[in-house]
């Protein structure tokens, strides 16, 4: 049920957003709007405000189907207009105009991003210590050195300067960048306090990223903050209570590996097969011989898994800004989501990244809901996100996208003459059907990922 609400919340604030930005700007421009829309179909809530513009008429409307909205204009193209309104028609408004009120939907949903990153940086939020667990053997992390228990001071590209880094989840974006745009991160880290600081540098380089996927980061290395290889809480029935092990306890070694941290102890466990575990509980040291259930991870490969939750929680910092700070640094992760969304796009067209990164609304709906559960910071990062994405997808050069109507625009202002309705008609045709053609894409990922879950 939060899954749903929080989905349904997040698209009508996104489109009202998006819509709001047209009509905002086509009323600044004297342009008469006939209805604003949140939603398709039947009509549930419509009403006229009284105190309009001059020469405003909109009614407002929220739709049954929630997965889009509309601002309808008046335009001599859609229908008569009276001569004495002539002058507050779309189509008779100046080039400038025009351009304006249709990039003012991506722009306000831009804003939206920027707004929403900048307000949890003000608000602050408790997040993972940017210090490192344990590898994966094999990992670029690895290869470069690093063991885990490394604390990150600063990090950047190796190619450009090195910023001070406050917390995990700010690393680990850096790093999912580095990852899917091929450039190396270089991280300037302490091996343990009282030490000069160190600096290694991942060849991300060599991993040509395709997807974003759970596999990316470990092929990266680096799964999550550093935590104490103890025991959480143990399921009942499970495999960690029949094998004797209790909440607490801390594991000191499975066989002959001894086991340094919680990242490490999750990768054995992983890795399946009976062991004799030797753990730390209440002073003294005991044995116990465990054999971990193999079951089926998301990408349907077996796992090991003991039915209990591994490792404490990590050491955890309040990440806050200053008002100048924080919009600025909203300002800057708009701007990078903003260009990793539009070089994934364009290493999609021509191949050399994966269709399967395009998502549909069963994705936004489990991230939205997963969101939502993490708490009201997280779900407003993911709201910020997902304006991003709508506000980038809304300005490509697409026919039927506001993106495509710009096209035309800029073709009128070099040309001094506006695109003709066969042209006009064939584009938007186009447009249509590489718009189904990614919705189709989208619907399929989103199908591939969800039901092999359902039904296995």
């Amino acid at each position: 049920m939060l899954t749903i609400v929080a989905f349904v919340v997040a698209l009508g604030i996104l489109i009202a957003v998006h819509e709001y930005g047209h009509y905002r700007v086509a009323v600044a421009c004297g342009v008469k709007v006939l209805r604003f829309s949140v939603g398709f179909g039947k009509a549930l809530v419509r009403w006229q405000p009284k105190n309009q513009k001059n020469g405003q008429e909109t009614e407002f409307v929220i739709g049954l189907f929630p997965l889009g909205g509309y601002v309808k204009m008046l335009d001599e193209r859609e229908g008569p207009v009276d001569s004495r309104e002539r002058h507050l028609a779309f189509n008779n408004q100046s080039l400038r105009k025009r351009a304006a009120i249709v990039a003012a939907g991506p722009v306000a949903n831009l804003l939206l991003a920027i707004f929403l990153y900048a307000l949890v940086n003000w608000v602050g939020v408790q997040e993972p210590q940017p210090v490192l667990a344990s590898p994966v053997a094999g990992s670029v992390a690895a290869k470069a050195g690093l063991q885990g228990g490394e604390r990150i001071e600063q990090a950047g590209f190796a190619d450009g300067e090195l910023e001070p880094i406050q917390s995990f989840s700010e690393l680990h974006w850096l790093l999912t960048r580095g990852a899917l745009d091929g450039r190396d991160v270089r991280l300037s880290y302490s091996p343990r306090p009282g030490v000069a600081l160190r600096d290694v540098v991942l060849d991300m380089s060599s991993l040509g990223a395709r997807e974003a996927d759970a596999q990316l980061m470990r092929k990266v290395g680096i799964l999550g903050p550093w935590t104490r290889p103890l025991i959480g809480e143990v399921v009942a029935g499970g495999a960690a209570e029949k094998a004797g092990l209790q909440k607490d306890d801390k594991v000191l070694a499975i066989g002959s590996t001894p086991v340094v941290d919680g990242q490490q102890l999750r990768q054995l466990i992983r890795a399946g097969g009976e062991n004799l575990w030797r753990i730390e509980r209440s002073g003294k040291v005991l044995e116990l011989p465990v054999k971990p259930v193999q079951e089926k991870d998301a990408e349907g490969k077996p796992v090991g898994r003991i039915n209990a939750f591994v490792g404490e929680p990590p050491a955890m910092v309040d990440v806050r800004y200053g008002v100048f700070e924080g919009l600025y640094k909203g300002v800057v992760r708009t701007w990078e989501v903003s260009v990793l969304s539009l070089n994934m796009m364009g290493k999609m067209l021509i191949g050399q990244a994966s269709l399967k990164n395009l998502s549909g609304p069963l994705t936004i709906a489990d991230y939205a809901g997963k969101s939502a559960n993490m708490g009201l910071t997280q779900y407003l990062v993911f709201l910020a996100l997902i304006s991003v994405s709508l506000g980038v997808l809304n300005l490509l050069p697409i026919p039927v996208l506001d993106g495509g109507h710009l096209m035309y625009y800029l073709w009128e202002g070099v040309t001094g003459k506006s695109v003709s309705d066969a042209w006009m008609e064939r584009l938007q045709r186009g447009g249509l059907v590489l718009l189904v053609m990614m919705m189709s894409v989208a619907f399929w990922n989103d199908g591939s990922r969800y039901i092999p879950q359902l039904f296995g």
